[in-house]
């Protein structure tokens, strides 16, 4: 049977208003060209405005109103973002087309992050581009591997004076090639004291790109690079344009210049293009993100592209925006808007002077403990930090009270080392020019060390086969006993025989390595058998390789302290990391100069712009209680010999003085609070240097 629209719309069952539970702005976002191919828009949506909603309703109302699923690009910036805006696409078009809508959803394939979508098109276009369809793709870690290889290659790890580690020079390629800048004026802006190596970055860029050629491999900003390129063919950019109808784009804000660049050339006059997003939550400018890609969209086209702005905030109360409004009204540019809500409280935020770290950790532990006496589950509590390290006091006194908690801007689940053993053997076995991965696996054998593995990699390349170039080897005297269990493994990988059984054998060739290399090799098991479960969900073994690398999952590692046997537990994020998510108390560590803004990001207005945008970002996840807290010292390790450990602070220049109405400033603790049991001290000052002088006059 063919489905068409046209028969769905007649039928009288779901006449009903699908769209009226929008308000007046989020429909005319959603409403924008009545459902057909129309010019640009830019959505500019305030933090908790509704966004997601806002997004998934364009994309029902276009499907409902005829438009192809299977041309529209839907591009998020996770693969679980646009899986669950696929799901929620499915239920709003239900409404008015029943069963018939899960039909047509399946066909919105074309949903996912940037770099996938990439990873997609560059096969679709391999041979047309030069580039074989079998490629790999490295993660950061594979990535710098790589850079450190070419770099000793070069002798660059050897020079007089110290050359840029690994991660320095990735990260300065990295930067390059997304800020679609040249070397001089990264190095200059970003990385001022590597600019005497220019010269020898230069030539150790080039070397890294022939390595990745010659290995069949790309890293994450290829993905972005060569199909920007692809782009830049103007018969390759008409036929990829053809293909999409529709193309909307989330979080706009956090898209780069090469990004800006792939959407530019897909859509130059800007036909079909709708783009989602708030400047004043861009807080990715250390990914290259560029602010003013959103700042700048409007004027991009021929015609100037539509702009609807969400200003309704459905999550927190007045009193909560009243305080983040005046941070972002600060912003020296920025879209203006104002966000409100009818949801009223007379609580105002809290600033919550402390004395020091130790008793910022006591105030949370002791409210987030009250608070759950009051029936708000921990879960629904966050504590949100600039960085990761600015949790540690907490932690130890989290732990100490047992009080479980999760944290996330930590270890991900892909960057434990077993982990990584087992993809690299997937990856090798999909891939056997990839030396990165050929060299990590080869050398878990016992005997196997970088000379043996490089002269095992050679007999791969000089062979007909690689798996014949394996059997052939003469693997060292102590490996002789594990290598052909390995020759073997790696031939019935190689032979395709099955997925996602592949996973598991490859987990009980490990096992034996596991137990030898790692002391909890129990808890490390237990990782590896819920990345067979991972596996399960995808439909082949190149799909769940490329998919892996692009959007890790969260997992057991990410959590630092154990849940409880109900599962609920304290939440603990790096703002970066809780952008998006929302809970009905938040606490705010640190919120003062050297820590919001950062004391590395204070030399540009730019750097001190993105710090305020990441103080309001904190502000509002919050929907009902908002705690933001200002120790007066910090412990500093080394001032020892100047008398006094502690370095003293002031509150955030982003909370000016005309802003304090707007909070409830409290000291903690109070005046006469008993300390641990302790009475308070007493208030009487005396001065026992002149007594003790007394005594012999």
């Amino acid at each position: 049977m063919t489905l068409t629209v046209r028969d769905s719309l007649d039928q009288p069952t779901f006449e009903h208003d699908y769209l009226a539970s929008l308000n007046a702005e989020q429909r005319a976002a959603v409403e924008h060209g009545g459902g057909k191919v129309a010019g640009p828009l830019l959505v500019i949506a305030g933090a908790g405005s509704g966004k997601t909603n806002t997004l998934a309703h364009r994309v029902a109302h276009l499907i409902v109103n005829g438009a192809d699923p299977r041309r529209i690009l839907l591009m998020t910036f996770s693969r679980r973002a646009a899986s669950e805006m696929t799901k929620r696409v499915e239920r709003i078009a239900a409404r008015v087309m029943g069963d018939k809508a899960a039909t047509l959803t399946k066909g919105l394939t074309w949903a996912g992050t940037f770099h996938a979508i990439g990873a997609r098109l560059l096969r679709d276009y391999a041979l047309k581009i030069g580039l074989d369809p079998a490629f790999t793709i490295h993660d950061r870690e594979d990535s710098a591997d790589l850079m450190n290889l070419v770099r000793h290659e070069l002798g660059l790890s050897k020079t007089e004076s110290r050359f840029p580690a690994k991660g320095t020079c990735l990260a300065i390629y990295s930067r390059v090639v997304n800020a679609q800048s040249d070397l001089k004026t990264v190095l200059a802006k970003s990385f001022p004291w590597c600019i005497g190596w220019t010269a020898e970055l230069k030539e150790l860029f080039a070397a890294y790109v022939d390595a990745k050629q010659a290995q069949n491999v790309l890293d994450y900003d290829d993905l972005l690079l060569w199909w920007a390129q692809m782009c830049a063919e103007p018969a390759i950019a008409e036929h990829l344009s053809g293909r999409f109808d529709h193309i909307l784009v989330d979080e706009y804000q956090d898209t780069n210049r090469l990004q800006e660049s792939i959407l530019l050339a897909l859509k130059p006059d800007g036909t079909g293009l709708t783009v989602v997003g708030d400047d004043a939550q861009s807080i990715y400018s250390f990914r290259a993100a560029e602010v003013r890609n959103i700042l700048d969209f409007p004027i991009r086209f021929p015609e100037p592209a539509r702009v609807v702005t969400l200003e309704r905030n459905y999550r927190s109360t007045d009193a909560i925006l009243n305080a983040a409004n005046a941070v972002i009204a600060e912003a020296a540019e920025r879209f203006t808007k104002n966000l409100w809500t009818e949801r009223r409280s007379a609580e105002k935020p809290l600033l919550v002077t402390v004395r020091d770290e130790a008793e910022q950790a006591s105030y949370v532990a002791e409210h987030v403990l009250e608070a759950r006496e009051e029936g708000f589950a921990l879960k629904q509590q966050a504590v949100l930090f600039r960085a990761s390290h600015h949790s540690g006091p907490l932690e130890v006194e989290l732990t100490r009270r047992n009080i479980p908690f999760v944290k996330f801007g930590g270890l991900k689940f892909l960057d434990s080392a077993h982990v990584k053993d087992v993809l690299a053997v997937l990856r090798f076995a999909e891939n056997p020019k990839d030396r990165v991965a050929g060299f990590r696996v080869m050398q878990l054998l016992p005997g196997i060390g970088p000379s043996a593995a490089a002269s095992a990699m050679e007999a791969m390349e000089r062979a007909l086969d690689p798996v014949l170039g394996l059997q052939f080897f003469r693997a060292p005297a102590r490996a002789e006993a594990d290598w052909p269990g390995f020759v073997e493994l790696f031939s019935s990988l190689r032979s395709r025989s099955g997925w996602p059984s592949d996973l598991e054998h490859v987990r009980l060739w490990y096992e034996p390595h596991l137990e030898r290399i790692h002391e909890d090799a129990t808890t490390r098991r237990a990782d590896l058998l819920q990345l067979e479960q991972i596996a399960a969900g995808y439909p082949s073994r190149e799909r769940f390789l490329t998919d892996l690398t692009l959007d890790p999952p969260e997992a057991t590692s990410d959590k630092a302290g154990p849940p409880h046997r109900d599962e609920d537990y304290l939440i603990l994020s790096t703002i970066h990391s809780a952008k998006g998510q929302e809970w009905t108390k938040v606490f705010v560590l640190n919120a003062v100069d050297g820590c919001i803004p950062s004391d590395l990001a204070v030399g540009e207005r730019e750097e001190i712009e993105e710090e305020r945008r990441l103080l309001y970002v904190a502000m509002t996840r919050a929907k009902d209680s908002l705690h933001l807290i200002t120790p007066q010292r910090f412990f500093v390790h080394g001032q020892a010999a100047r008398g006094d450990q502690h370095v003293y602070a002031s509150r955030t220049r982003f909370i000016t003085d005309a802003m304090l109405e707007l909070f409830s400033q409290i000291f903690w603790p109070p005046p006469m609070a008993d300390h641990g049991g302790q009475p308070p001290h007493p208030t009487v000052r005396v001065d026992l240097k002149a007594r003790m002088r007394s005594m012999w006059r």
